[in-house]
């Protein structure tokens, strides 16, 4: 399938020289959004992850089917506020601005096997933040799967330790 045909751009969104990448046509499609997340879901069975994570908010899109189709836990990470309890934080640079991630201390368990889901790979500091969160609670990151690199940006430089499952190159 050729996944391309479902993205849609969005010029200055979020912001003006911003070439925003709408995966929503990709998700409303059922055949699009099964055979995207079965790619996902063998690149993480293929890593043995028993656990997904799916950063705030496209990533929950991505990683829980992928969670539910390996019979994994799902991990969320979230903007400051969002979790109830103690919670891990890392801060972090994104293509237009910064952030900061939180996931529950308790989330990941020394020698859980992660793999990271998410929409996009940019500037790569989501997932960085992500894989930090991971490896602060001992967890074993073994792969990180997106449905879209953004190559300009050169993400896979921060993360070029890792294995990664991408699905379109812009």
């Amino acid at each position: 399938m050729k996944f391309e045909d479902y993205i849609k751009n969005v010029p200055d969104f979020p912001i003006e020289g911003i070439q925003f990448k709408d995966i929503t046509p990709l998700i409303g499609n059922p055949d699009a959004f099964k055979a995207a997340i079965d790619e996902l879901t063998a690149f993480a069975k293929e890593k043995g992850a028993n656990i997904v994570i799916g950063p705030d908010a496209r990533g929950f899109i991505i990683g829980c089917p992928v969670a539910y189709a390996l019979n994994a836990g799902f991990v969320p990470v979230r903007k400051p506020g969002k979790l109830p309890r103690e919670v891990l934080t890392y801060d972090y640079s994104l293509e237009y601005g910064t952030n900061t991630l939180c996931m529950h201390k308790d989330a990941i368990k020394p020698g859980d096997k992660v793999v990271i889901m998410d929409d996009l790979l940019a500037t790569g500091g989501t997932v960085e933040a992500t894989v930090k969160l991971v490896e602060e609670a001992k967890g074993e990151v073994v792969g990180l799967g997106f449905m879209i690199e953004l190559v300009d940006l050169k993400g896979r430089d921060k993360i070029k330790d890792y294995d990664v499952k991408v699905l379109m190159k812009f």
